[in-house]
């Protein structure tokens, strides 16, 4: 064959595949065979059918930020004329609220809850739950970007941070039950008749672990951090609260498994995840702490004069303070006398004199600057080196420091409270972490009792 024929016969080769493999790309014609504009509009009336297609509605649980918050179970039940009934158990009031939303059209698909409604709660800037997110507010969004849906459920993003949400089918009873959301809340923080000590027991199927465990019902965060030499695993986890019990996010690794969702035990006060093959996590009461600190030592001859106090409008706020401590002060209150209450609870250690007691202040309701009496109860501390505890043994009682100042008789209204300081069976005496000062707080060994006390030193 002559070259100019053989180049001929090449040329019409590639011309024919060339051909071919055009009439064959399926993939791009169906790829492109709608506009940009016509793909948003079927994701538009996609969501919009999702959302009307629920016969109660969705639920979501909102985990603005499982690094420092819990979450926050909203329900929503959209309307075709654009308006949305709401409910959530961001706070006690768990009543359905009518507002407005859009699906609207930009870079994507998006439901945007266009008017005020309690799911606008977690994203105001000047609503926050710590002095950490201050103008921040609970971090939370308003408008979601919609990425489709997967097993029954719809799943967003939301537009500021892009954190994972997903709406699954409400049922009657999730709206009938939210309100029980916050009976469980008290579980949580536990009953005034519970002990103050918390610890977090894991079980991988072999090997049992017990961890220190806190929960600020402030931010529905928790801790567990492990005591055992040898085990150094923490859990940092959002806390949300469901009639039974609670779910926690990130999910507690375990072995290889990853729990969830924890059972409440009105019985024992016990919350528990379990997995298989023996696995699972308890959330339990302890009658003393997980960790003994030597902070007792203190309170002792030879660690100079060290005072700490209950001041009204300091610690009073604190969440450590106990109910029991909270309810023993209001009802010395008003045993003193109408229009009285009392301004400090101050221990001071080791005085110049030797001496060591508890000075109750009180001040008048309407004018808490001014001291108007003072009542002393004298006593003496000692230790307990092996249980970490001290134990403050009772005097007599002055109602001055002065030199050669007579004794009284007990105030009755102060009996209930002062017992619990002057436990025979002693108290735990630990720091704190508070905000702006430095803390202590005294718990009884034997009661649900515990005061944050201001440290002067």
């Amino acid at each position: 064959m002559k070259v100019k024929n053989i180049s001929k016969y090449l040329f019409a080769v590639l011309l024919a595949l060339q051909v071919s493999s055009c009439s064959n790309n399926t993939d791009a014609e169906q790829l492109f065979d709608q506009t940009p504009t016509e793909r948003l509009n079927a994701q538009k009336s996609e969501l919009k059918d999702a959302l009307l297609s629920s016969p109660f509605g969705w639920k979501l649980v909102y985990f603005t930020n499982n690094t420092i918050l819990g979450g926050y179970t909203h329900l929503f039940k959209f309307a075709q004329d654009g308006t949305v009934e709401m409910a959530s158990d961001f706070d006690d009031d768990t009543a359905v609220y009518k507002s407005e939303y859009e699906v609207q059209l930009g870079s994507t698909v998006s439901l945007t809850f266009t008017t005020k409604n309690r799911i606008h709660l977690l994203s105001e800037s000047d609503n926050y739950p710590i002095p950490a997110l201050r103008s921040k507010g609970y971090l939370g969004d308003f408008q979601f970007l919609y990425y489709g849906q997967e097993n029954g459920e719809i799943v967003f993003r939301t537009n500021r941070t892009a954190t994972e949400l997903r709406f699954v089918k409400a049922t009657a009873e999730d709206w009938a039950d939210l309100p029980k959301n916050l009976v469980m809340e008290q579980n949580v923080i536990g009953a005034a008749t519970r002990p103050l000590f918390r610890l977090l027991e894991t079980n991988d199927g072999t090997n049992t672990h017990q961890l220190d465990f806190a929960f600020s019902p402030v931010t529905r965060f928790a801790d567990a951090n492990s005591i055992e030499a040898g085990y150094s695993v923490s859990y940092n986890m959002g806390v949300g609260y469901t009639p039974t019990g609670i779910i926690v996010s990130p999910a507690l690794e375990v072995g290889s498994q990853k729990l969830t969702a924890f059972v409440y035990d009105d019985a024992t006060g016990n919350f528990t995840a379990t997995g298989t093959g023996g696995v699972s996590a308890t959330i339990k009461y302890s009658t003393k702490p997980l960790v003994l600190t030597d902070d007792y030592k203190l309170l002792l001859p030879g660690s100079g004069n060290n005072v700490y106090a209950y001041i009204y409008n300091t610690t009073k706020a604190e969440k450590a303070n106990s109910p029991l401590f909270l309810s023993l002060l209001a009802n010395a209150e008003a045993g003193a006398g109408a229009g009285i209450m009392i301004t400090r609870i101050q221990p001071w250690f080791n005085n110049a004199d030797g001496s060591s007691y508890i000075e109750y202040r009180f001040a008048a309701v309407t004018n808490p600057a001014v001291t108007i009496a003072r009542r002393y109860h004298y006593f003496t501390p000692t230790a307990d080196a092996v249980k970490k505890i001290v134990t403050l043994t009772p005097g007599v009682w002055k109602s001055s420091t002065a030199v050669g100042a007579p004794t009284i008789a007990t105030p009755s209204f102060l009996k209930a409270l002062d017992d619990e300081f002057m436990n025979p069976q002693g108290l735990y005496f630990a720091r704190t972490p508070v905000s702006g000062y430095t803390a202590y707080t005294f718990t009884s060994t034997t009661t649900p009792f515990r005061m944050v006390a201001y440290s002067f030193q």
